[in-house]
């Protein structure tokens, strides 16, 4: 994908980009590509299971769908916070995967140059390195782009046989 864009006076000429979805939990921005979501709605009630990972929360019913939610705050270690206004379920489709994150809010879709986005660090402090396909530099924000592929890779295994 192309795009020319100019933002904090940069003049980027038509270059490779990234169209990401950006979202916070507490003070840090996180970033996943687009072609991953199907839809952002705010939070419906969950249905709890036992016996299922700490941060699986349970699952939904979305319009007919049953839809796991997982909570990435329990999942990277992150203290939990109690569900606000701005709170919302971002429903992704991976490959063969349907799942629901819980995020603390979305703030916008931007399209992110690849030339701002470097790999992240071999030790990266809470989240860990191998869940970012890397860090971008964008607007005066450092966001950290999540590889989806590998924090669900559990769930994504292939028949192997």
């Amino acid at each position: 994908m192309e795009v020319t864009s100019q933002r904090d006076g940069l003049d980027w000429e038509t270059e490779e980009s990234v169209q990401s979805i950006l979202f916070h939990m507490g003070n840090e921005y996180y970033g996943l590509s687009i072609s991953l979501v199907r839809e952002i709605i705010k939070p419906l009630p969950i249905t709890r299971f036992p016996k299922s990972p700490e941060y699986v929360e349970g699952v939904i019913d979305l319009r007919g769908r049953i839809l796991p939610i997982v909570n990435l705050r329990k999942m990277f270690g992150l203290n939990s916070v109690e569900i606000t206004e701005e709170t919302r379920f971002v429903d992704l489709q991976l490959d063969g995967l349907e799942l629901g994150i819980i995020v603390d809010a979305v703030s916008e879709v931007v399209h992110i140059p690849a030339s701002l986005i470097e790999p992240a660090p071999a030790i990266v402090a809470g989240v860990e390195g191998k869940y970012l396909q890397g860090i971008a530099r964008l607007n005066e924000k450092l966001i950290m782009l999540l590889d989806v592929d590998q924090i669900f890779a559990q769930w994504l295994k292939k028949d192997e046989q």
